[in-house]
């Protein structure tokens, strides 16, 4: 093999090993042509990355001549792709660009369904560089058929190459081109085996796709059907912080469905979500806010939910308290056959936390409040809790939001005659006047908007003539 025989990591003349590799290519002896390129992947670590640039064409064309002959005997070909995926690894992909720009990804494509053993291993880790070093090779592999060849190759893979297969699998999933054919193709179930195994990384991709996927109602059924709610709970509890905010956003979209709700919280998601609750992510608040509005239409969920709030409104901190007491706002509008959040113990808290030190935990906790007000027990809850002398203390607050939710909360007592005598020092505070008298002028306004609604639709109806 001449002058590259005698390379050493010292040695600096790599020009001449380049010009040697050349010799020996030209010599066509094929046993030398794989002993060079192999002893080249071995160099690869050490030599510069101007020498490397110009080995890349030359090992494409090495994968790609052959690459529609009848030739059995592959052994140049997988000693080219072998020291590509080496040179890709080594270099942490610096040069997958390069690589897959220069049309070896159409060689890979066309070898691997009818390579196998070690040539079959090559290629997918070859394979499995490229699109995960770069967005671009992605684009490439599933405008040319790619998905196709490897969702064939999962459905005959048992070995250590689907791993592999899988990770390349999530990798494209994140182009929508792909996801688009990957339902027709039968790759959903090999989705949420992505799901479940490989790298950390893999597996959040999948997840991400799984999510995108979900959205629709016909991918949503067959995603739960393979198991994606099991999987998904996992990687929630399991995962790193990211990849929990991308799981549990994921499954946030699979439980947006009244089939799903029960069999996601049987799964154990409700006390994950209220992990996200609780952490440091404004962004993992917001989604377990979303889907805990969700899987509150259930009412035992319901109770399950209230039980987690209660536990955050007491410990948590006040970004914690805050979300959760956005969440019993809802939750208070809910026509569960009980009141879950009455029954929770939540409403003597929520009355404590009306004097907390936080200006956005008052106002989201009298929110809450003014918005149980509208029911005649919850009413009755929250005189027993001594709210109401509370509440007409923050009609004279410096908030306009606290100011507001306080007055809309006593304008219910006031109209309560069980409760109207508790109220008597707000009826000549400016603000309680105010939004008593917007409070009526809205009740006006939606009584008026239900006769017209219902006058627009004599006057259709009247008007049809298929129904005349």
């Amino acid at each position: 093999m001449g002058h590259l025989d005698n390379i050493t990591i010292t040695c600096p003349d790599w020009e001449k090993a380049l010009c040697s590799y050349h010799n020996v290519l030209s010599s066509g002896i094929e046993s030398l042509q794989v002993k060079a390129t192999i002893k080249l992947a071995h160099l690869s670590k050490y030599a510069p990355d101007d020498v490397l640039t110009r080995t890349v064409p030359i090992l494409t064309k090495l994968l790609a001549t052959s690459s529609s002959s009848s030739n059995s005997n592959n052994s140049i070909q997988e000693a080219a792709a072998y020291c590509l995926s080496i040179l890709l690894v080594k270099k942490m992909g610096f040069f997958a660009s390069a690589i897959g720009q220069s049309g070896i990804l159409d060689s890979i494509l066309s070898w691997l369904p009818r390579s196998n053993n070690s040539f079959r291993r090559v290629l997918i880790k070859c394979l499995w560089c490229l699109v995960n070093f770069d967005s671009a090779n992605r684009l490439i592999v599933g405008r040319n058929g790619g998905l196709e060849v490897i969702i064939d190759l999962l459905n005959s893979c048992s070995d250590g190459n689907r791993v592999y297969l899988l990770e390349i699998l999530s990798a494209l999933t994140l182009l929508r081109e792909v996801r688009r054919v990957v339902i027709r193709l039968g790759g959903l179930r090999f989705l949420v085996e992505a799901v479940k195994d490989g790298s950390l990384v893999s597996r959040e991709r999948a997840c991400q796709a799984v999510g995108l996927l979900g959205v629709t109602r016909r991918a949503r059924s067959m995603l739960v059907a393979m198991g994606a709610i099991p999987a998904l709970v996992e990687l929630l509890q399991n995962g790193d912080w990211n990849t929990k905010l991308v799981a549990g956003n994921s499954l946030g979209v699979i439980s947006a469905h009244v089939d799903f709700i029960r069999l996601v919280a049987e799964a154990g998601a409700i006390p994950l979500y209220a992990e996200l609750l609780q952490g440091p992510d404004p962004i993992g608040k917001e989604i377990a806010e979303d889907v805990f509005c969700i899987l509150a239409v259930a009412q035992v969920n319901a109770v399950t939910i209230a039980e987690h709030l209660v536990r955050i409104l007491r410990e948590g901190d006040d970004e914690s308290k805050v979300a959760a007491s956005d969440i019993f706002w809802d939750l208070s509008g809910y026509k569960h056959s009980v009141s879950v959040v009455r029954n929770s113990g939540a409403i003597p808290v929520l009355v404590e936390l009306l004097r907390h030190e936080n200006s956005d935990v008052r106002e989201k906790v009298s929110g809450a409040i003014a918005q149980l007000s509208y029911n005649e027990a919850d009413r009755a809850a929250l005189a027993a809790a001594r709210a109401v002398p509370i509440l007409i203390e923050l009609l004279l607050d410096e908030s306009e939001e606290l100011k507001e939710n306080a007055a809309e909360a006593l304008v219910n007592f006031a109209e309560d005659p069980q409760q109207h005598a508790l109220i008597s020092e707000a009826v000549d505070v400016p603000s309680f006047q105010s939004m008593q008298n917007r409070m009526v002028q809205l009740r006006v306004s939606d009584e008026q908007m239900v006769r017209s609604l219902r006058r627009l639709s004599v006057e259709q109806l009247t008007w049809d003539p298929d129904l005349a």
